[in-house]
């Protein structure tokens, strides 16, 4: 058992007997005088540690420290043995309780290795664990809420999209289901969130924001689905899988209870584990893999990697200047790349995780200039192999086709930006396969589907827009939206919208929807417009095989669609006259109403008028008088000369 006493030692020597006297004139010291404790708050226990014998103890003992001690300064250290053996369980205590409280909070569910999963408590938490009853509980069934068909959208006979527009400052939110000749009202609502509106990665949920947490709506007919509680809540993200949203509140954060990020499990509604955060500029906080598994941070010294669904942390380690893949949970490590005279580095990752650049910024011995590399890794070939490129032009954007092996770069100054398209081949040559000079862009966006992007120069740019097919890289059409501030793609990469958003500029406020070749269809002006987005899909359930049949078999699909179109326009006229014709009536029955009470007030226009009748232009003519007034204009004199 671990004790620690505190001295409670004084210079000053005053009886003890005079207790008035000593609290008259020591009242502050006494007040703070250390009371005598036996420590027990600052002891953790570690359990599953490795059992090993004196060979290997000191190693364990560099390992253990090194893990534990970045939760605070380590006092004392015991590892009870047993037979030659330590017992695999230890005890650590802190030099302060709230040190040994974090340690508990971050180390709980430690993987050291496959066989080691550490298990930390509080010591003083024993007593807790052993009033727990033996017997068990059943848990209290809960009722089934029935949400509907939580994809009922997919199932559109038109396979229709949807949207969420924000207008009226906010006031009002809308679902539109899109459609080339003007949107569909799904559902509209006054203030259903305080902010903005975020879909989950699947679109299954639509997140509103509210001063007390937020809530998430799906179904068939936005029900309610879920809330969380987060004061202040500014900042959202969820994971992959759906299965977890990380909220981010600036107002409550306590060392004891980490309340800053706090990630919620969607299903059940629980808080799953809180941290502390010292910065919210680059969110998100956290980069999640492909399937929810797996969740890391980076702080300025430390890359920490945690698992799910226990939120355990598996990797905490040091990272030095320079680029590791490495393969979870295994944490073997695939592909190690050394950099040098590093300014900044970023990663950029295609969708589908083919490849992966690292644009890395540096300053080669002397010179002054930065320089940008980008490393290329082609991550489905064997040993993962790396290309690189340089580019002495300071870089304004990059980013891959999401589903190929293209990618786009603005570079230079402006007014001479260039847009270079560039293509890797397996042989690791990059080529570059066009470049467009003298652009007015400054932002990249690629449509879902590949090939097509757009090249936007937003905000300060004024919107010049620019519709590009990298197939054979042709601009297919150049436009603008003047002042816009946001380009958004819909699922399918038909469609793309342009906008001009009220938190940006505060008039012209409106979207616009275009083909993805740069034709536009609408002009959709809202009071007030703030925010569009899209609604996600979910993956498809259909195989690569059962894609290429499709569009081995597009022809014969096409002519289906282009019957199903036409008879679309007959139905869309039909609809038209039918809503004509309803007008024209509303109008003759509100102009009969409007002539009877009309004849009803002739008997006191009369009357107000001394019996005149002034109901007809020509009526009363003999009381009429003509006058006539001229007006000087101007004079002309014209000389005509000797005559």
């Amino acid at each position: 058992m671990l004790l620690r006493t505190i001295s409670d030692r004084y210079p000053i020597s005053i009886s003890d007997r005079d207790t008035s006297t000593k609290s008259k004139l020591l009242g502050d010291i006494l007040r703070e005088k250390p009371q005598e404790a036996d420590g027990i708050d600052s002891v953790v226990v570690v359990d599953n540690v490795p059992q090993v014998g004196p060979e290997r103890l000191e190693k364990l003992k560099n390992v253990i420290h090194k893990i534990f001690s970045k939760f605070g300064k380590i006092t004392t250290e015991f590892y009870p043995e047993a037979d030659g053996l330590t017992k695999g369980y230890i005890f650590l205590e802190y030099a302060a309780p709230t040190q040994a409280l974090e340690a508990v909070k971050n180390a709980d569910g430690y993987k050291l290795d496959k066989q080691h999963t550490f298990r930390v408590n509080l010591f003083t938490d024993f007593d807790k664990y052993m009033n727990i009853s033996d017997e068990w509980e059943t848990p209290e069934k809960q009722p089934f809420k029935d949400f509907g068909n939580m994809r009922h959208w997919i199932e559109d006979q038109d396979c229709r999209d949807q949207y969420s527009v924000i207008f009226e400052a906010g006031e009002r939110t809308a679902i539109f289901a899109n459609d080339a000749k003007e949107p569909i009202t799904f559902e509209e609502r006054a203030r259903w969130t305080e902010t903005y509106v975020r879909w989950s990665p699947k679109g299954t949920y639509l997140a509103t924001f509210h001063q007390r947490g937020i809530a998430l709506w799906g179904g068939e007919k936005f029900k309610q689905i879920q809330r969380f509680s987060h004061q202040g809540v500014s900042l959202i993200d969820f994971s992959p899988c759906e299965r977890y949203v990380v909220t981010f509140s600036p107002l409550i954060d306590t060392k004891e209870d980490p309340q800053a990020i706090i990630i919620w499990d969607i299903l059940t509604g629980q808080k799953k584990r809180g941290f502390h955060c010292e910065s919210s500029a680059h969110w998100p906080i956290f980069k999640w893999s492909h399937d929810g598994k797996f969740f890391a941070r980076m702080t300025p010294d430390t890359l920490s990697i945690y698992e799910t669904p226990v939120m355990a942390l598996i990797v905490d380690k040091d990272i030095p200047a320079r680029v590791t893949l490495m393969q979870m949970p295994s944490r073997h490590e695939i592909r190690v790349r050394n950099l040098f005279n590093v300014v900044d580095c970023k990663l950029h990752w295609q969708r589908n995780g083919d490849y992966l650049c690292v644009k890395v910024d540096r300053t080669p011995k002397g010179t002054q200039g930065v320089v940008t590399n980008f490393e290329i890794f082609r991550m489905r070939e064997k040993q993962v192999p790396v290309d690189a490129m340089e580019m002495k032009e300071s870089i304004i954007a990059f980013a891959w086709e999401p589903n190929g092996s293209k990618f786009a770069v603005l570079h230079g100054e402006s007014p001479r930006i260039n847009a270079s398209f560039y293509n890797v081949r397996n042989n690791g040559k990059i080529d570059l396969l066009k470049m467009f000079d003298k652009q007015q862009a400054n932002s990249i966006f690629w449509s879902p589907q590949g090939q097509f992007l757009v090249l936007a120069g937003l905000r300060s740019m004024n919107g010049a827009l620019a519709f590009v097919d990298t197939s054979d890289c042709i601009m297919m059409n150049i436009a603008e939206h003047y002042m816009a501030s946001d380009v958004e793609w819909d699922p399918t990469g038909r469609y793309v919208v342009t906008s001009v958003s009220w938190w940006s500029h505060k008039v012209d406020n409106a979207y616009w929807l275009w083909t993805f070749q740069g034709r536009l269809l609408q002009k959709n002006n809202k009071d007030r417009f703030c925010q569009l987005l899209w609604r996600p899909r979910p993956p498809t359930l259909l195989s690569a095989d059962q894609i290429k049949n499709i569009k081995k078999d597009l022809k014969k699909y096409s002519k289906i669609f282009e019957q199903k179109d036409r008879l679309s326009q007959s139905k869309a006229s039909k609809e038209l006259v039918d809503k004509r014709r309803t007008m024209m009536e509303e109008y003759h029955r509100y102009r009969e109403t409007a002539q009877q009470v009309y004849q009803e007030q002739k008997t006191i226009r009369l009357e107000l008028r001394g019996g005149v009748d002034t109901d007809e232009l020509d009526s009363n003519v003999d009381d009429w008088e003509e006058e006539t007034i001229e007006f000087f204009i101007n004079e002309e004199i014209i000389p005509l000369g000797d005559l």
